[in-house]
């Protein structure tokens, strides 16, 4: 029976250069109100040992309309700016419950420029979307179709560091379960194979970040050249962040392409819980462990088994898999990482190091 979810839809746009003024103006009004909301949260802790309630911080963006200073934030929709104190009250609950970090404040350099409209400020009809404060709806490249007979719940609308403009609809979607699989299998994460099946096939590495290092490293050494604060350093920043955009893309496309296959052919996934935050730090692999995209491949993993009617289990960490013989369970003493594969002295069996079936 199809079960209904929650499922964001992310088309580009392309908005007038009226339209992208309105837009880069509410950007900077939602990251002034999250950042002003921010301290006045910090101030009141600190000197009345108590926390900001969403209402309280509600009525001092009022007050901040009618400051003379702040007049500007009556010029865009009011709408993102609750929002955004929306966002920072999900940011306290995730920080209090040990989830996330303290809030920071957000920089107009490296923040992603994002405003949220709800649908009191958002129009839907007949496949065009407008959006508050503007008179034209916005221009849209509809790649694939909304689901029918929903309305959006909300509509966000991001600027990346590239320049490209995007906007995401939030929409209720019936997804139906897959018929149930025989088979089941485990994944072990590498960087030469980024996923290693228990049925012993290597998903081949596309190395995404090798393949354009030689383009990014020519921009970036353009950047480094650039004068601070020039036009022209603006324009190769642009460069860089193209560069970085599309290797995030592809890498993307390719993670989606193999958890849906993983998903779809396997009723039971395994994998391994990986410390990946802490394995960044490492100076050597830090570069090649991102670009594998393990932890990105795992929450796709994670949200595809549960639409899909799919079991997905995770392995503890300090579980001494690669130690293993899957055959009779034999455990052996020593497994350095420069050993790819072995045989158990007690069958003869023969695999991959990590290698689960």
């Amino acid at each position: 029976m199809p079960r209904t979810v929650k499922r964001a839809f992310k088309y580009r746009c392309y908005p007038t250069p009226q339209q992208a003024t309105q837009l880069a103006r509410t950007f900077g009004c939602v990251r002034h109100v999250y950042n002003k909301a921010l301290e006045e949260h910090i101030r009141v802790f600190r000197h009345e040992g108590r926390h900001l309630g969403f209402n309280e911080a509600s009525a001092m963006l009022t007050q901040w309309k009618r400051d003379p200073a702040c007049r500007f934030l009556t010029e865009v929709s009011s709408v993102p700016l609750q929002q955004a104190l929306r966002h920072l009250k999900k940011a306290f609950t995730n920080f209090f419950s040990g989830r996330a970090r303290h809030p920071s404040f957000k920089s107009r350099k490296k923040c992603k420029a994002t405003a949220e409209y709800t649908r009191s400020a958002f129009a839907y009809r007949n496949g065009e979307l407008t959006l508050a404060r503007m008179d034209a709806p916005l221009r849209v490249a509809w790649s694939r179709p909304l689901p029918r007979g929903t309305t959006p719940s909300t509509v966000t609308v991001t600027r990346d560091a590239a320049g490209r403009w995007f906007v995401s609809l939030l929409c209720e979607d019936n997804v139906a379960a897959l018929p149930p699989a025989a088979q089941r299998t485990g994944v072990d994460f590498g960087i030469t194979s980024p996923a290693t099946l228990s049925t012993g096939e290597k998903i081949t590495n596309p190395r995404y970040g090798d393949r354009d290092r030689k383009r990014l490293a020519k921009a970036q050494r353009s950047l480094f050249r650039k004068r601070q604060g020039s036009a022209n350093r603006a324009k190769a920043r642009r460069r860089v962040a193209r560069v970085h955009a599309r290797i995030a893309d592809r890498r993307r496309d390719f993670l989606h392409k193999l958890s849906t296959r993983l998903v779809r052919e396997n009723q039971v996934v395994v994998i391994e819980d990986l410390g990946v935050g802490n394995m960044l730090k490492h100076p050597s692999l830090a570069r090649v462990i991102a670009d594998a995209g393990w932890r990105e491949l795992r929450t796709m993993l994670e949200y595809k088994a549960d639409w899909y009617g799919r079991e997905l289990a995770v392995v503890d960490r300090w579980f001494p898999s690669s130690k293993l013989c899957s055959a009779c369970g034999r455990r052996t003493t020593t497994m350095p990482l420069a050993v790819r594969e072995w045989v158990c002295a007690a069958c003869g069996d023969f695999f991959p190091a990590g290698e689960r079936r």
